[in-house]
């Protein structure tokens, strides 16, 4: 008899370790925060400038929308004293003097409230939805351009399926705040104040009598808010670590495939959604402890009302229309307070969603704009590192102190072992990191004093990862200098050698490329991207591993673009295959981020050095 091995749960299968990693830890790291005071106390002021960042544009428009509720709130705590007037003085008048005065002047009084509320209402869904879209119109844009503004060391440990959680989910959350309920709540706490005050002056000792349940609300209030901002700001996190993994799995559905992994990502998938079903269901209970109590409250308080005031009707102290309009208040009383419990769900839903939205515009944008830029009267293309040290982590230093000069219009070639700081290199000429010390310039200015349009405008750099955009190849190769017209688009791809295969498709220079560019093939894909980038026309052009992915008839008609493309423009060339190195001018080979070897490609194999061995070993490959 067989036994079956029972499967040890792997770390990845406990929970996300996976490509979700640091969600999860700002997960934790959140609900650490929470055992802290100072931390929740500084989480709530950050959402509360993000919140009132929102509103301040707004302003105006707020104050008309909290007039508007103003007058509802007058229309509706009208009519209890409305009711008490006509028991009180309209019937009497009726009964003893056939006196229909006073009747009629309480029916037009309650005509007049009903038009006043109808008109508020009216006013405050047209206003509110207008101000509500414009804030969230706002805060979108916000959010999307502080994305595009953080630094590639932000995007590398902040994954997009957490960038779709800050946009879809998060954002959902506070449009629900400000479409359904924000009426409640402002008019929930007018009418605390208004009805108290109305009750105190109409009966001092049936009001006192009345309040008497207060203390119940308050502290099932207290608990209430207590719990659920734990238990809503756990189902933010675990939906958004089900969103981050939604997206990675999709992503990268290839590889999911690939290697048969489906049951598994449906395993950890439903582990997610479980956690975060649980989450919600937690918040769900107790919001169904504080609705109901809060209902048990305010039947309370109405038996507490109808028996003690109708005690004092009997002996004389009051009158029945007062007790008439207690009653109405209490009701008025409560059931906004039963509105404002559903609302408070998404509250605090969306007083989650801003904790998050406000981290990240507290984000620090490490590639900072310069307060004053500087402008290259002449470029040429120079690039200059001056005693550069750079680190990813403080305990592993990648460039040690690097000093280069590279002229303008020389193309070089870095080569070395995985990890010498070859893409490091083209990362800080790009200027996605600045180094930790020492500087960087491009024609005598340093990057950190170069305006961000000159920079992108001067410096381009191609990966291997060759991106294409939804949409055409005109509008792909478009990108490289926007408004560019389609005789100039056709002149680049004809200076790459692109336009031929682009003519033979379907519909030529609009044929649309799909996701990524799925209907092209790698060598295709290069093409347009370096099309794309003869049309920007930068003065220094970095090639990171651009040739990689390529087969060798591909990679054949990429080297006779990269030629043209290379002519008199500085360029850094990052490449395994020495078949792309051959062409530059100069070959620098890079080990911990120094430099040991440095000169012509045809001296360097000469000399016996490492980059002959690796041209050894290269061209043994090929035999």
């Amino acid at each position: 008899m067989t036994v079956q091995q029972e499967k040890v749960p792997t770390q990845q299968d406990r929970h996300v370790a996976w490509r979700g990693r640091s969600e999860q830890a700002d997960a934790e790291r959140t609900s650490a925060e929470l055992d802290d005071a100072e931390s929740i106390r500084r989480l709530r002021a950050r959402s509360r400038r993000l919140l009132g960042s929102m509103m301040r544009p707004h302003k105006r428009s707020i104050v008309f929308l909290v007039l508007i509720l103003v007058g509802q709130n007058v229309a509706t705590m009208a009519t209890p004293i409305l009711v008490m007037y006509g028991i009180d003085h309209g019937i009497p008048a009726i009964s003893d003097h056939d006196d229909y005065s006073v009747m009629v002047a309480v029916g037009a009084a309650f005509a007049a409230c009903a038009i006043l509320e109808y008109v508020c209402v009216r006013l405050y869904i047209a206003q509110s939805a207008r101000v509500g879209n414009a804030m969230l119109y706002a805060l979108r844009k916000r959010v999307f351009w502080k994305f595009q503004r953080l630094s590639v060391s932000f995007h590398e440990r902040f994954t997009s399926g957490r960038v779709t959680a800050r946009q879809s989910s998060d954002m959902e959350s506070i449009r629900e705040m400000t479409e359904n309920g924000v009426d409640d709540l402002v008019l929930a706490g007018m009418n605390v104040v208004t009805i108290t005050v109305v009750m105190l002056v109409i009966d001092p000792l049936l009001a006192a009598v009345s309040l008497l349940t207060f203390p119940l609300m308050l502290g099932l209030a207290k608990w209430f808010s207590r719990v659920s901002a734990v238990a809503y700001r756990k189902a933010r996190e675990t939906v958004a670590v089900l969103i981050v993994y939604f997206v990675e799995s999709m992503g990268g559905v290839r590889a999911v495939q690939a290697y048969r992994r489906e049951e598994r990502d449906r395993d950890i998938f439903g582990r997610l959604n479980h956690e975060n079903r649980f989450a919600q269901a937690k918040g769900h209970q107790q919001n169904a402890i504080m609705a109901g109590g809060m209902r048990g409250i305010g039947h309370l308080a109405t038996v507490v009302v109808l028996a003690f005031g109708g005690w004092q009707v009997m002996i004389g102290n009051t009158e029945v229309g007062v007790l008439a309009a207690f009653l109405l208040y209490m009701k008025r009383f409560f059931d906004p307070l039963n509105e404002l419990v559903q609302f408070y769900n998404v509250l605090q839903s969306a007083t989650a969603a801003l904790e998050k939205l406000s981290g990240v515009m507290d984000e620090e944008i490490e590639v900072a704009e310069p307060a004053e830029p500087k402008r290259i009267e002449r470029p040429s293309g120079e690039i200059r590192f001056d005693d550069v040290r750079f680190h990813y982590r403080e305990d592993q230093v990648v460039l040690p102190g690097l000093d280069l000069l590279i002229p303008g219009g020389q193309t070089v070639a870095l080569v070395g072992a995985t990890g010498a700081g070859k893409t490091t290199i083209a990362k800080l000429v790009s200027r996605f990191y600045d180094p930790k010390e020492g500087a960087i310039s491009l024609d005598g200015v340093d990057l950190r004093d170069l305006g961000e349009a000159d920079l992108r405008a001067g410096v381009i750099m191609i990966t291997q990862e060759n991106f294409l955009f939804n949409g055409t190849i005109a509008e792909n190769i478009e990108l490289g200098r926007p408004g560019a017209t389609r005789e100039r688009i056709v002149e680049a791809a004809k200076v790459v050698g692109a336009h031929e295969f682009i003519e033979s498709l379907p519909d030529g220079y609009d044929t649309h490329v799909r996701k990524r560019g799925g209907r092209l093939s790698a060598g295709q894909r290069q093409l347009v991207v370096f099309a794309r980038a003869f049309l920007a026309d930068p003065r220094v052009l970095i090639l990171d591993e651009a040739t990689s992915s390529l087969d060798i008839p591909s990679e054949r008609l990429v080297q006779r673009a990269l030629r043209t493309i290379l002519a008199d423009r500085t360029a850094i060339i990052i490449a395994h295959r020495l078949s792309t190195v051959e062409i530059a001018d100069r070959v620098l080979v890079l080990e911990s981020g120094r430099i040991i070897e440095d000169g012509p490609p045809e001296v360097l194999v000469d000399s016996g050095g490492d980059y002959a061995e690796l041209h050894r070993q290269w061209e043994a490959s090929l035999v």
